[in-house]
């Protein structure tokens, strides 16, 4: 099973990457990952992205492609693989498809997680994170206090979570996506997935629409 994984922030796409993972046995591939993996490697891709990364600048389509064409050639790919963050434009689908083409592949499915903006407002201005180790608090969760349970660590609501920066991150993630949901759809692989209820009722969406 080869699928990719598409959706805005806060629809639940971490949660449901793990779940699909193990059910269909396949290898989870999230571009930060290998982007980081690259670097600490040192590959010559590795050093290009750092350099931009180190200057604050987008890692180019080309680069970012040829480390997910080194990934998808790893032994752990044949039997399949979750692609998690990418694709994120036409041009970047485009080159998959061209990437997967010389390797005798394809995609099996594209699945696309549905939420309404403001459902995605609400869940993720109510999110709190550790500052020392990352863990994440909701509201309605254990943790109401402002020590992390795990480590102790200062608990905070970052700036990216502020309702105003989380509608200007959807508006990008709207404007890159919507065509980029079109090209699969156009494919006839795209599955459209609403994203709200509990979790195992998202993953029960995703494994009858893979069905």
């Amino acid at each position: 099973m080869r699928l990719v994984l598409l959706g805005p922030p806060g629809a639940g796409k971490g949660t449901q990457a793990v779940q699909i993972v193990e059910k269909y046995e396949v290898v989870h591939i999230s571009t930060g990952d290998i982007l980081r993996e690259a670097v600490k490697q040192k590959t010559d891709l590795g050093r290009v992205a750092e350099a931009c990364m180190s200057k604050g600048e987008l890692v180019p389509d080309e680069v970012v492609i040829g480390i997910v064409a080194q990934r998808l050639q790893n032994p752990d790919c044949r039997n399949g693989f979750l692609l998690d963050g990418f694709p994120r434009t036409v041009n970047q689908a485009e080159a998959l498809d061209k990437v997967l083409d010389e390797h005798k592949m394809h995609l099996n499915a594209v699945i696309n997680l549905e939420i309404d903006e403001e459902e995605v407002v609400e869940r993720l201005s109510s999110r709190r994170v550790c500052s020392k180790c990352a863990a994440i608090y909701t509201a309605g969760g254990v943790q109401v206090a402002d020590v992390c349970g795990v480590c102790g660590g200062g608990v905070v609501t970052r700036s990216d979570d502020e309702p105003d920066a989380i509608r200007r991150r959807l508006q990008v993630f709207k404007s890159q996506t919507e065509p980029l949901v079109k090209y699969y759809s156009d494919k006839g692989i795209l599955k459209p997935i609403k994203a709200t209820g509990s979790v195992q009722e998202v993953f029960s969406r995703i494994v009858r629409a893979l069905s």
